[in-house]
C-alpha cells in the first residue's frame, strides 16, 4: 500500500505507507538541479525522520533558505567534529552549532591548533564527504545517554545531558563511526557538503563564562558548490578591509587599552566628533517630535532594580557594587543597564492627567552591561555604551499612533544614515515554555502580542517572528542589521511594556476621574551610537557621508607662504558651519592629496598664489577627484546642498 503526497508545485509523489520526509527527500532530490537540505511539511520545518500522512503538502528546503542553511551548516559542524576525533582521539567535544554565517565547534584539546592543523582537518573532512555517510537519527534514555558520554570521555556532553529534564528522551545522530548528542536537523548524508573552508581558531570559554575553561573554537563555512565558496571568500576579503575594528583604529576613530579593559573603547577626536554629531542630530529631531530630554544617574540602589524586575531577571548582566546578597543589611548599588526605571521616577514626580499624555521622555543614555568576553567585538558589543533611549507613557487609545510614530522616527534615522536598505525586522515574542524568563501572566502576554502584531501588520513590513527574544516585560520590534562579516545584531528596538507601570505605581487620571496605569513604549531611534558608528565605518569603508564625517574639508597650502591664506579660509569656512583643518606640513601638495585620500576626508581645497589672490579654491572631491575652481560662495552652496540632501530628505 502507498500514499500520494502532493508536492508544493501540485505534482504527485508516490511513496510507501509510513514513508518519512527523508524518503520523500531522497525521491525528489534525484530530479533537482541543486542539493536540498531538509523537508518542509504543511509549511512547518521538520526533521527528515518525520512521518508523512496522506494528503500532506511537502517541499524541500534549498540552501538559499534560512532553515536550509542552518541544516547544511549544522551537518558541516558534525563533519568537522568527526574529522577532529579521527585526527585527535583525545579531543573532547563541547558544542557545534550552525550560526548566522557558517558554523563552529568548541573542543577541549591540549594541543594548540594552528593553520597547518586546520588544513589537516579540512583534508580529513574531504575524506568524510567522499564516504557519503548517511546521518542516522536515534534516541536514548537519559541514563543510557549519560553512560554513552561517560564511556567516551565526553565530559562536556555529560554536563549538557545532566542539564536536561529527568524524563527527557535524548536524541543522537550517527554518521559512520561518529556519534554526537544532537537535536538536529541535518542533511541526508555527508556527501552533500561539496565545498567548505575552515576559517580560524580562537578561544572561547565553556558556556561563555570566564570562570570556566578556555576551549578552542574552530569556525568554518560551507556551500553546495565551489563557486559559492569562492565568491564567499572574495566577499570576506573585502569585509576584512572594511572591518571597523581594523579600519576604525587605522583612521583614528577609537583605540583600546588592555589595562583599561575589554569592551571599554577610548574615542579619539574623530570618533568623539562623529558620535557628537549623531547625538545632536538625534536630540534635535526628537525635540521636533515632542520629546522632552532628561538626564538621570548612572547608578542606583538595588531597590530600584528590584521593583523593575531587573534584579531578578537581569542581575548577571549588571555591574554590582557591594555584595549582591546584601548581607548584614548593607545595600548594594549597580551601574544602570537601562534607563527606564529612572525615567519612570520623573513621570511619577507630578500628578498626571489623560490630557498630559502622551508623555515622551528621551535621554542620551550611557549604559553598562556585563557582557561575556567572548561576545565582544570592536564597537559592536561593549560593556559601556550609549543609546538614544526614550519612554513614551500613553493611553490605550494612543498606543498604535505613538508606536507608529516611533517606527517612523527609526526609519527616518536609518534613511539619514543610508542604512535603510540594509535592515530586516523581527517581531520578538515570549517563549511560553520558559515562563521563568518573564513577568506577567500568559493572557497579558497574548493580549500585548496581539496588539503589537496588528500594529506591525498595518505597516506592511515583512518581519520574522523570534520566539523567546522578547524583553522580560513585553514584546518588541527588533530592527536587525548585519555587519560586514554577516553577523546579525539588533540596531533599533521598539517595545511595548504592559508590566512596569503597575510595578512602579505609575498612574494618570482618566476622563472619569479614575486612576489608570499608562501603557509604556520603550524605544531607541538610532540604537547604540557606538554600534552605529561601527556599521557606518564598514558600510562606507571609512569614507563617511559629508554630513557625519568628523573632518569635512582639508585645506592644502602649496607652500609655506600660502599658510596664512589657508588659515584665514579655514576660519571663514568654520564660521559657515563646516569642520575644517589645514595641512600645514612642509610636504609637496601631491603627498598632501594622497594622505587626505587615505584619511577619507570628503573635500580637499588646494590653495596657491592664484587661489589666494582671487579668493577661490581648486577643489578636489574624495570620490570624483578634481572639480575645478570654485568661489567660496559656490563651494559653500555645494557643501550645504550635499549635507541637506543626505541627512534630511
Amino acid at each position: 500500500m502507498s500514499i500520494e503526497i502532493k508536492l508544493k508545485d501540485g505534482s504527485p509523489l508516490q511513496l510507501e505507507k509510513n514513508a518519512s520526509a527523508y524518503d520523500a527527500a531522497m525521491a525528489i532530490s534525484e530530479n533537482l538541479a541543486r542539493n536540498v537540505c531538509l523537508a518542509k511539511v504543511n509549511e512547518i520545518d521538520v526533521d527528515l525522520r518525520t512521518k508523512l500522512n496522506d494528503g500532506d503538502t511537502l517541499e524541500l528546503l534549498k540552501f538559499e533558505q534560512k532553515a536550509g542553511k542552518k541544516a547544511f551548516w549544522h551537518t558541516s559542524s558534525h563533519i568537522m567534529a568527526q574529522a577532529i576525533k579521527r585526527l585527535y582521539p583525545d579531543a573532547m567535544l563541547a558544542i557545534g552549532p550552525a550560526i548566522d554565517d557558517g558554523f563552529y565547534y568548541d573542543i577541549d584539546l591540549e594541543q594548540n591548533l594552528t593553520n597547518d592543523d586546520l588544513e589537516k582537518i579540512e583534508q580529513e573532512m574531504q575524506n568524510i564527504v567522499k564516504e557519503n555517510l548517511p546521518l542516522e537519527f536515534y534516541t536514548l534514555s537519559r541514563d543510557d545517554a549519560l553512560q554513552w558520554a561517560r564511556n567516551n570521555n565526553e565530559d562536556y556532553k555529560v554536563e549538557l545531558i545532566e542539564d536536561l529534564p529527568l524524563d527527557e528522551t535524548i536524541s543522537f545522530y550517527k554518521q559512520g563511526d561518529f556519534i554526537d548528542l544532537c537535536a538536529g536537523p541535518h542533511l541526508m548524508n555527508t556527501g552533500m557538503v561539496k565545498a567548505f573552508k575552515l576559517l580560524q581558531v580562537s578561544g572561547a570559554y565553556w558556556r561563555g563564562d570566564e570562570k570556566n575553561k578556555m576551549l578552542q573554537r574552530i569556525y568554518g563555512i560551507s556551500f553546495p558548490d565551489k563557486k559559492q565558496l569562492k565568491e564567499y571568500l572574495v566577499q570576506m576579503e573585502e569585509a576584512r578591509k572594511r572591518d571597523h575594528n581594523k579600519l576604525g583604529r587605522e583612521l583614528g576613530y577609537f583605540t583600546t587599552v588592555d589595562f583599561i579593559g575589554q569592551g571599554l573603547p577610548l574615542f579619539m577626536p574623530k570618533g568623539a566628533k562623529t558620535l557628537q554629531i549623531l547625538e545632536r542630530f538625534v536630540e534635535d529631531e526628537e525635540q521636533k517630535r515632542g520629546y522632552q530630554i532628561t538626564k538621570t544617574p548612572l547608578i542606583a540602589k538595588s531597590d530600584l532594580f528590584k521593583i523593575s524586575g531587573h534584579w531578578d531577571h537581569y542581575r548577571d548582566g549588571m555591574f554590582i557594587m557591594g555584595d549582591p546578597e546584601e548581607k548584614d543589611g548593607v545595600t548594594a548599588y549597580a551601574l544602570r543597564p537601562m534607563t527606564c526605571p529612572f525615567q519612570y521616577q520623573i513621570y511619577k514626580a507630578e500628578t498626571r492627567s489623560y490630557r498630559d499624555l502622551p508623555i515622551r521622555l528621551n535621554e542620551t543614555s550611557t549604559l553598562f552591561r556585563n557582557e561575556a568576553s567572548g561576545e565582544m567585538h570592536g564597537l559592536i558589543r561593549l560593556r559601556q555604551f550609549t543609546i538614544s533611549e526614550a519612554h513614551l507613557m500613553v493611553t490605550p487609545e494612543q498606543l498604535k499612533e505613538e508606536f507608529l510614530g516611533a517606527f517612523d522616527l527609526a526609519n527616518y534615522m536609518l534613511k539619514a544614515l543610508g542604512l535603510d536598505q540594509d535592515v530586516s525586522y523581527r517581531f520578538s515574542i515570549w517563549d511560553p515554555d520558559n515562563k521563568d524568563k518573564y513577568i506577567g501572566d500568559p493572557q497579558e502576554w497574548q493580549n500585548a502580542q496581539d496588539s503589537m502584531q496588528a500594529i506591525l501588520d498595518s505597516t506592511g513590513i515583512e518581519y520574522e517572528t523570534g520566539i523567546g527574544e522578547a524583553a522580560f516585560y513585553g514584546p518588541k520590534l527588533d530592527i536587525q542589521i548585519r555587519n560586514v562579516f554577516g553577523k546579525e545584531d539588533t540596531l533599533i528596538t521598539i517595545q511595548i511594556d504592559f508590566q512596569l507601570a503597575e510595578r512602579f505605581d505609575m498612574v494618570y487620571i482618566d476622563s472619569n476621574g479614575e486612576k489608570k496605569h499608562p501603557h509604556i513604549i520603550h524605544r531607541t531611534s538610532i540604537g547604540c551610537y557606538e554600534r552605529t558608528l561601527a556599521l557606518l565605518i564598514e558600510k562606507y569603508a571609512g569614507a563617511l557621508p559629508l554630513w557625519v564625517a568628523p573632518e569635512q574639508i582639508i585645506i592644502l597650502p602649496i607652500a609655506e607662504k600660502h599658510l596664512q591664506g589657508a588659515n584665514d579660509a579655514a576660519s571663514r569656512l568654520t564660521a559657515a558651519g563646516f569642520r575644517v583643518k589645514v595641512d600645514s606640513r612642509n610636504e609637496k601638495v601631491g603627498r598632501k592629496i594622497r594622505d587626505a585620500q587615505l584619511e577619507k576626508i570628503p573635500y580637499m581645497l588646494v590653495m596657491g598664489d592664484q587661489e589666494i589672490e582671487n579668493q577661490n579654491y581648486a577643489v578636489r572631491q574624495r570620490k570624483a577627484g578634481d572639480l575645478g575652481t570654485m568661489s567660496e560662495s559656490e563651494l559653500i552652496e555645494r557643501l550645504q546642498h550635499e549635507v541637506d540632501t543626505f541627512a534630511k530628505d
